[in-house]
């Protein structure tokens, strides 16, 4: 007897479910970038935002809730109901590299349901015009032969900036300081001021200001150059081949959403990165969409993992942690 009713809970309960997941959403959905308004995040998030409400056929809210290099954030997501009306817009900062730098009260692999993998931009290095190297490997020799004398902005202990530093110095044997700002900003105001040398940045915030000749850029840190930036060579073609650091976006939502509901949100998002409008607006920022293979959950899943497998390593052996 209590078998059989438990069997009836059971059917009613998915029943239950399934009936709701076919109306989803009815409401508004809230889509929680980790980082302040005006930023590159928050750009791209926007972005994405409006490209989602026409598939949705709701509006998607963008709420900001900066701090902690995007963990407080996304741990507020981590701890939000899960269906399908909060969702994190992350990246490889807040994803991978705060699981190794802080000390968090969330999974950042296992707590989250993957969505869809999103659009990805590599980190340009760029330099105060004045600097005397004109290229990479001139760079490098430079850097040797002035060891500790250079320094590098970024944001904060534990930014993509920074662990992009970190990442270059272990692979060229090179030696210079990391100088931690409360933003990446400030940072590229004081390289355009000459105060610093270097500043391993987003290509969003960096291309502007290589058009305009302000400051000088070495080389793209993927295996490809930049539609938005062709004639910066890669730093594969520039003498440092497999030195990549590539800062990707994407959406998740809390772990427990059902599978329809993330199955309605992926579409969603495919349906927006097939838009020709957002299309352009992402490429303008120095953004590429990754193939219609790599958009599903599935593939975000697994590139997720490959990626934390990849980067905990190199960030512990470097002894980053957040201050």
């Amino acid at each position: 007897m209590k078998q059989a009713l438990l069997a009836v809970i059971f059917v009613l309960a998915t029943a239950i479910q399934a009936a709701w997941a076919d109306v989803y959403p009815s409401r508004p959905v809230t889509l929680v970038v980790a980082y302040p308004a005006g930023g590159p995040t928050d750009s791209i998030g926007r972005i994405m935002a409006e490209g989602l409400r026409a598939g949705l056929q709701q509006p998607v809210i963008i709420e900001n809730i900066a701090g902690a290099a995007g963990s407080i954030g996304s741990g507020r997501v981590a701890r939000a109901a899960p269906d399908g009306y909060t969702l994190i817009f992350g990246n490889w900062a807040s994803h991978v590299v705060n699981g190794a730098v802080f000390s968090l009260q969330y999974d950042v692999l296992n707590d989250f349901e993957p969505v869809a993998l999103l659009a990805s931009q590599p980190i340009v290095l760029v330099a105060r015009k004045a600097l005397p190297p004109n290229n990479l490997q001139d760079l490098v020799a430079w850097l040797k032969a002035n060891p500790d004398k250079a320094s590098a902005g970024g944001a904060g202990v534990g930014s993509a900036n920074h662990v992009a530093s970190v990442f270059f110095q272990q692979q060229t044997g090179t030696h210079f300081q990391s100088v931690p700002y409360r933003g990446g900003a400030i940072a590229m105001q004081d390289l355009l001021a000459g105060q610093i040398d270097l500043i391993f940045d987003l290509a969003a915030s960096a291309l502007p200001l290589v058009r305009a000749g302000s400051i000088k850029a070495y080389a793209v840190m993927d295996k490809s150059r930049l539609a938005a930036a062709p004639d910066i060579p890669t730093v594969d073609e520039a003498g440092l081949p497999g030195l990549h650091v590539l800062l990707w976006n994407a959406i998740w939502a809390p772990k427990g959403t059902p599978k329809e509901v993330i199955a309605k949100l992926n579409a969603a998002a495919v349906e927006a990165l097939a838009d020709p409008v957002v299309r352009k607006r992402l490429a303008d920022l120095g953004q590429e969409i990754p193939p219609r293979e790599l958009q599903t959950p599935e593939a975000l899943a697994a590139y997720h993992r490959a990626e934390i497998q990849k980067w905990w390593p190199i960030i512990k052996a470097a002894n980053i942690k957040a201050e």
